[in-house]
């Protein structure tokens, strides 16, 4: 895995996107960020266990299911299982060496709240 500090993520307003098999980060002290890279790294595991191109699509059409559903982009992502997963076990630092394969799948349901 190899982490690169992108100033173009600034633009994005985001702290970091893993596009496998890269870290992007958007500060040079987010290289010591444990949880975000953590949380990153949980990303990566699940491109490599949906053979990248597939993650992306589910991705894509999981998240514009829940835009349509919610109307509302940034709720729409909190429930994307990839990125449900990753807040859930980000702070676990030995996660991705207890996780199970597919384990994103138990996080495809979810109650009705908002």
């Amino acid at each position: 895995m190899i982490i690169i500090c992108q100033k173009p993520l600034k633009k994005l307003k985001i702290n970091g996107i893993a596009l496998f098999p890269f870290i992007f980060i958007r500060k040079p002290e987010d290289k010591e960020n444990k949880v975000l890279i953590n949380h990153e790294k949980i990303h990566l595991r699940q491109q490599l266990e949906m053979l990248v191109i597939f993650f992306y699509i589910f991705y894509v059409i999981e998240y514009y299911y829940w835009f349509f559903k919610l109307k509302d982009g940034f709720l729409a992502y909190k429930r994307i299982s990839f990125e449900r997963e990753a807040y859930a076990n980000e702070r676990d630092l030995n996660y991705l060496k207890k996780r199970k394969f597919w384990n994103f799948r138990k996080y495809l349901k979810i109650k009705d709240k908002r």
